[in-house]
Order: structure tokens, then sequence, then C-alpha cells
């Protein structure tokens, strides 16, 4: 007898057991998209937080990095920054911490460019060669709205991180349209099982399994697919029920008793785990299918309804879904099945049937998006993979509504516009971290008028040489900022509930005078982590970034995310 030699097994790679921890949360697709990122870090004042930031991208294996820095390292950024040495003064900050970043992960490639911002930011095309951008402050605020404008312009996302003392705040600039298909849901979401409207091969299936249901031997009694007992169940109540299934949860909760009586208490296998799974399943499955306000927005969106030739893929493939929803109400099948006591080849048999379905819609969702990009006369055909990765996640995809972070320049106050009213309730709320945000945009309004010109030069930094002097005036500013915004959300500036929240802000905005723009480590190097975290989810559009601000108090170790 001759005998086949089996298949060599080949172990991961050197490259998958490196990062199989990051693979595990963003698949090797969101590898990928790191791995082809170029980030660039505009980097000032201190200059910790920034490369605390680059540390955490890095480590995971981003493609690209460069750091434009003019600063020369002194002996205050040797107390601070573990990425530079006592033998590197009097160098270019940007040269030693690109050096040693590197040397976290050789493959990683990293630049510098010493270049002053004031003369890179003129530059025609300056922000082409990069996906992602990092600023920290402080810089001129005039400078940070010509690169938020070219960055904007450019469809590159961009982060603005400010650190100071025991506080700190980043806020983030999307585009205008930044869809996310693979947003990581809470598993126990992602489940549809379609029992109040089964399709034919499933109600099939279930017909099988369940005939002589009351007649089986203990064995197959026990091992009867819980998804089949609920299906037999809902025939059955229908039956005295109008053909209704049930409607509220006085009617669930009756149903789960008539699946619980149906369970064998003289079962010589000690119980019935199948029925037991059955009867928890009930209130949480019976429930008819509902789209997601945050799903009918993607298709509701005007980019999803007037596709161009020029349209991105996701859009086809959302136009594609929304008129399957349409025709169908309900849709695309994501096809997995929950785990289940049942027997090997049953689980396999109910799983294939699932399954099949799922392949039926995917090829039906393909099959439009061919006709569309037919009928718009495109060129480059959309990834199947990417149509089923859709399919697979519609009931969970997220379009997030990028803005621009608030760049506040001399003689020009903050605007809140629509969120006016949210921003005046944080106020009075002690929960929100509001207050800690208006005392860094005074901070910035500070720096933008005490400049050495208006595009940038050296900005003096509040509590630098005066602490209570300018104290007096950045909490003077604050106060302006609060009054500003009262009278924006049209709301009685005279309220004695502001005077708390104005006397609040004075206590911030002592604290970050207090500490003269200089960044403490430790709170600088959380901050880069939560920083990298977010950058990761815009790079990989994976996981719903931040929306669009977050700030940490490092005096309480809360953090809050506000949108502006």
């Amino acid at each position: 007898m001759t005998g086949t030699t089996p298949p060599i097994l080949h172990g991961p790679t050197s490259k998958e057991k490196k990062y199989d921890r990051q693979l595990r949360l963003w698949a090797a697709s969101g590898q990928a998209a790191l791995e082809e990122s170029h980030i660039l870090l505009i980097n000032s004042g201190p200059g910790v937080v920034g490369v605390e930031t680059l540390k955490n991208l890095v480590l995971p294996g981003i493609g690209n990095f460069t750091i434009l820095d003019s600063t020369i390292v002194s002996e205050e950024d040797l107390g601070v920054n573990f990425f530079l040495e006592e033998e590197q003064l009097g160098g270019f900050r940007a040269e030693h911490t690109c050096n040693l970043l590197k040397e976290l992960n050789p493959d990683v490639q990293g630049s510098y460019i010493t270049e002053p911002i004031e003369s890179f930011i003129l530059k025609a095309d300056a922000l082409k060669p990069y996906t992602l951008i990092l600023v920290t402050a402080p810089i001129a605020q005039e400078l940070l709205s010509k690169l938020s404008a070219n960055a904007e312009t450019a469809a590159i996302p961009t982060f603005y991180i400010h650190c100071t003392g025991f506080y700190s705040h980043f806020s983030i600039h999307l585009p205008p349209a930044f869809p996310i298909v693979d947003t990581h849901p809470d598993p126990e979401t992602t489940t549809d099982l379609r029992l109040l409207a089964p399709w034919p091969e499933l109600s099939q299936y279930t017909a099988e399994k369940t005939k002589g249901l009351t007649e089986m031997n203990h064995h197959d009694h026990g091992h009867v697919p819980y998804l089949c007992l609920l299906l037999y169940y809902l025939e059955e109540w229908k039956k005295t029920h109008d053909g209704k299934v049930p409607q509220n949860y006085k009617e669930k909760t009756a149903f789960r008793q008539t699946v619980a009586q149906g369970a064998r208490s003289d079962n010589a296998e000690g119980g019935e785990e199948n029925y037991d799974e059955a009867v928890a399943a009930v209130l949480k499955s019976l429930n008819p299918a509902e789209v997601k306000s945050s799903v009918k927005e993607v298709f509701n969106a005007p980019e999803c309804k007037l596709l161009t030739a020029d349209s991105p893929d996701f859009w086809l493939i959302a136009n594609a879904i929304w008129t399957f929803y349409v025709a169908h109400d309900a849709l695309p099948l994501p096809g997995s099945v929950p785990d289940m006591k049942a027997q090997s080849a049953d689980y396999v048999q109910l799983q294939n049937v699932y399954k099949s379905k799922a392949r039926s819609d995917l090829a039906e969702v393909l099959q439009r998006v061919r006709e569309l990009e037919k009928k718009l006369g495109r060129t480059k055909a959309a990834e199947e993979k990417e149509v089923e990765l859709f399919c697979k996640n519609a009931a969970h995809i997220k379009l997030v509504r990028g803005r621009p972070f608030h760049v506040v320049q001399s003689g020009k106050g903050v605007k809140w516009e629509d969120r006016a009213k949210a921003a005046v309730q944080g106020l009075t709320n002690p929960d929100s971290l509001i207050l800690i945000y208006i005392a860094f945009l005074a901070f910035d309004i500070f720096t933008s008028t005490h400049s050495a010109d208006a595009l940038g030069g050296a900005a003096k930094i509040p509590g630098e040489i005066d602490a209570e002097a300018d104290t007096e005036k950045v909490t003077g500013i604050a106060f302006k900022i609060i009054d500003d915004l009262i009278k924006e959300a049209g709301t009685v500036v005279e309220d004695p509930d502001y005077s708390e929240a104005k006397s609040k802000a004075g206590e911030f905005v002592q604290e970050i005078v207090r500490a003269g723009g200089a960044e403490l480590h430790n709170i600088a190097a959380l901050t880069g982590g939560l920083v990298s975290q977010e950058v990761i989810k815009a790079i990989t559009k994976q996981y719903v970034p931040v929306d669009n601000t977050c700030i940490f108090d490092g005096v309480r170790s809360k953090t809050s995310v506000l949108r502006f």
C-alpha cells in the first residue's frame, strides 16, 4: 500500500511572531495599512508628547515617520525626554530623537527635517507625502490654521496635541466623510440569526432536526441545536396566536416558559443544555431586525445617493447594500453562528446553512456593484473581498463627519456653532472636563497674541517668566471665552450658576500657567499612548476614532470626549 506524504506544516513567519498580538486586533489588512503609512510629526515646545506618540507607533510597525523640528537640544530636554542623551547637547532634536526611535524597530523608516515650520508650510505640496499629521503645542495659531487648511484640502487626518503640567488634550480633524466598515462591535451585538424571518433552507433544516421531537431518545433530544428548538416552538406558538410571533415582553416571557417546559427532567445525561441555551436566547433573539441610525445615516448620505465615476468604492458598495435592503427589508446576512450544544455534524450543517445564505446575499450585492460600475463607466472595479467585508459588517458601519478643531487667532473669538448649547451645559456639569479645554484655548490665545510676528516666530509661553501676571491675563481670556460661549448659546450671562464654572476655570488656568509650558513625562507618555491608539484607528480605518476632542485630567485621572 502506497501512502501519500502529508504536506509540510509551516509555522508562523518571523513577522507574524513579532506582531502576533496586534494582528489579532486589526488583522493583516490593518497591519498592511500601518506599514504603508507615513506620519509627519511637527514637534514644538518641550516635544515630549510628540515623541512618545511616535514611540507607540514605531513599535507596532508604521512604515515611515518624519520629524519636523528645528529645536536645538538643551539641558531642559535631557530632563524630560528619554530619547535624548547628554552627548547630543547642541545638536538638532529632530535628528537625535529620530535615530533613537528607529532603534526600537528596524522595520520602520525614519527621517527628519530641521527647517522651521514657518518656511516649510509655505512650500507647495509640503504635506503631499504624508498619510497623517501630528502637531504638538505650543504653535502659532496662524501657522496651525494654515496647516489645518492645507491638510483638509489634501484630506489628510490631522491631530493637534497639547500637554502641559498635569493636563492634556488632543483634537482630531478627519476628512469630511470618514467611513469605517470594520468597527469591531461587541460580539454579542453581531449575531444575526433571522429567527423571525427564516429563509426556506433554514426552515427545511429545522423541520428535519425537530421531526418527531417528542419521540426522540434522550441523547438526540438533548442535542437538537437551540436555534432549531426556538424555530420549532415559534411555529407551535403561531398556531394558537393567529400566525403571529411573540410581540412584547409579556408574550416573550410566556413563550420562554413554553420552551422551558419542553425540556426533559428525566434525561440520564444530566439535564438538557440545549434547552437552557434556547431559554436564555429568547429575549435577545426574538427581535425584529432593525437598522441602526448610524447605518441609516450612511444610506441617506448624499455621497451614497449621488454616485459618480469618481466615487470611492465605499459609497458604491453602500449604495448596492442600500438597494439590497430596500428589496429585502434586511441587510445581507453575516453568516456567523454562535457556539451551542449540538452534535458536531449537525452544527457544521447548520453553519453551512447560514454560510450559504451569506454567500447568496454577497453574490447579489456584488452583482449590484458590478452593474453600478458598468452604469457609471468605472474602469477600476471594487475588490470582491472589500464587498464581502462590507456585507459582513453592514449592520455596524459608521460614518464620522470630520470637523476642524478650534484654531484661535489674535482678535478672533472661539466659535462653537451647533455645539454651543451642549458646551454650555458642560460648564455646570461637575463630571465634564470642558473647563480644562477652555483653559487650553485661553493658553493658545495668549501665545497667539504674544508671538514675535504674525506668521509664528517664537511664541511667549504663559508662566515662563512671570507666572502671576500671566495667570491673570490667561484667566481673563478664559472668562471671556465662557462669556462668549454663553452668549452664543443664547443663555443669560448673569446666571449665578456660571460663577462657580469661572472659578474652576481660573483654577485650571493657574495650574497650566504654573507649569510654564513644561511637559511632565508621565502625563506626556500617557497622552502619547492615547493619541497613538486613535492614530492607528484612523490609519487602519478600524474601530471608531474619537470624535473629535479628548481631554485628560491627570489630577483626577479622568478622560472626557467632546465634539466641537
